[in-house]
């Protein structure tokens, strides 16, 4: 019997059997340079990016407000209340720090493991990792209310009063884990545009322009020894990263692991907190990248495959979040502790039950369309369920904090929480300062790493060049 090949088959069901390329046929060295560049070196700057680049600036005003206004008055300007003494300021610290995962695990973890569709998202990930660790670092800060202080309440200063953090206090864990995370990533982004930038120097017209992108490129001329040199400490850095991607969130989980709060003190929330964040974090690349790949036209570059890639990665990563709040569930049951199945119960159908099941619904139900490779390949479908995700991951956060926290052991004192608008302006005010660098970001450096794209062309590699020259 005759096997049937891809021209038997309709036309419709033909890309379904292919894996689309990583990058589309038809680029030369100098096209992906060119294309790539000019989204920087353009002295026409994009109408779009002016548009974005004011509204995001205005809503920084909003957070510039909310948190003048609350260094004046203090936290009592929050919906924090006893018991509910933690409330916007830890769910959305945790949340940006979930996002804060997908770029570190996109450069270093696929870097090691040689994955090349990383190549054409890596660099925006990176820079998104890095400003989403910029705003969850905010709220800790801020929810100490007079973050002048903070300095020696938080490190450990040689000061003569004698004050010293607690160091048995996960808080502080959670000031070296995400300051080692930021500076380690913080180098790792800045070791990788290093040849890009020297390629900037190279070709800006303006005389400023060369001298600061010849300052920051650190006199790089891309000899033999450079690139070796580069290589190493590239290598390094993503050695260095890989196990931070899962020792920052573990830390983070045990700001609640430790206590002895029903609904917190259990054993599943590291590697539960870890494939969230993940989860989050790659649900904010396609945020980000699916509109911008369309405005300035990267179809080429950021092609259906990677699409389809994030997406497999969020549903793999979707169903061991689901398999955790299963077994929160089994727990709370099979402990036989009263208190842990009350909580469970609670969370389901106390009053704030509804954030519970709708967490469920965008963590869970919709996300399962991912399985259809029609939903994997649309844009506009994968945007879509980006956005679900981002908001179920958020509600994650707030079930946790708030639910396990408005209803402990004793009846007497149960409370409620209520946030204030202004919890909402400071977090809406770190959505706009996140866009806004990410905005900025994209004017002034290349979103896409030139060199490395450059190195999956055809042309660059050497083994059909040495057969031709036989020939």
């Amino acid at each position: 019997m005759a096997t049937k090949g891809l021209t038997d088959l309709p036309p419709s069901q033909r890309p379904y059997l292919v894996d689309p390329p990583v990058i589309a046929p038809g680029h030369t060295f100098t096209s992906v340079t060119e294309k790539v560049m000019r989204t920087v070196l353009t002295p026409h700057t994009p109408i779009g990016w002016i548009f974005g680049i004011l509204v995001t600036f205005g809503i920084v005003q909003i957070l510039m407000v909310a948190a003048g206004y609350l260094f004046y008055q203090g936290v009592g300007i929050w919906g924090i209340t006893i018991p509910s003494a933690w409330g916007f300021a830890i769910v959305n610290f945790v949340w940006w720090i979930g996002i804060g995962h997908a770029g570190t695990l996109i450069s270093a973890i696929l870097l090691l493991l040689k994955q090349s569709w990383r190549t054409s998202i890596n660099r925006a990930a990176e820079a998104m990792t890095l400003f989403a660790v910029m705003c969850a670092g905010m709220f800790p800060i801020l929810h100490t209310g007079r973050p002048w202080l903070a300095a020696y309440w938080l490190f450990p200063l040689p000061l003569t009063m004698g004050v010293w953090p607690q160091f048995r206090s996960p808080l502080i864990w959670d000031v070296f884990a995400v300051s080692t995370y930021f500076t380690v990533s913080l180098l790792f982004w800045f070791t990788g545009l290093i040849p890009d930038i020297a390629t900037l120097r190279d070709n800006a017209k303006h005389r400023v322009t060369r001298i600061i992108y010849g300052v920051l490129c650190m006199g790089w001329r891309g000899s033999a020894r450079h690139w070796s040199r580069y290589e190493t400490a590239y290598l390094l850095l993503a050695g260095l990263s890989t196990p931070l991607v899962l020792s920052v969130h573990t830390v983070v989980s045990w700001d609640f692991a430790i206590a002895v709060l029903p609904g917190w003190h259990t054993t599943i929330f590291p590697p539960y907190f870890v494939a969230g964040a993940i989860y989050s974090g790659f649900a904010m690349v396609l945020t980000l990248l699916i509109p911008i790949r369309a405005a300035y036209g990267m179809k080429d570059f950021i092609t259906t495959r990677h699409l389809q890639n994030m997406a497999k990665v969020m549903l793999a990563t979707g169903l061991i979040v689901a398999y955790g709040y299963f077994f929160e569930a089994f727990m709370s049951w099979y402990s036989g502790d009263v208190f842990e199945m009350f909580q469970f119960k609670n969370r389901a159908t106390g009053p704030l039950g509804a954030f519970y099941w709708m967490l469920i619904t965008c963590n869970i139900v919709l996300p399962q369309s991912l399985w259809f490779r029609k939903v994997r390949s649309s844009p506009v479908l994968l945007w879509i369920v980006s956005i679900i995700v981002n908001i179920g991951m958020w509600l994650e956060r707030f079930v946790i904090v708030v639910i396990s926290l408005h209803r402990d052991f004793l009846p007497s004192s149960w409370g409620t929480y209520k946030a204030t608008r202004w919890d909402y302006a400071t977090f809406l005010g770190t959505l706009g300062f996140f866009t806004f660098a990410f905005l900025m970001f994209i004017r002034v450096l290349p979103m896409i790493s030139i060199f490395e794209l450059r190195a999956l062309l055809p042309q660059s590699r050497l083994q059909p060049l040495l057969e031709e020259n036989l020939q």
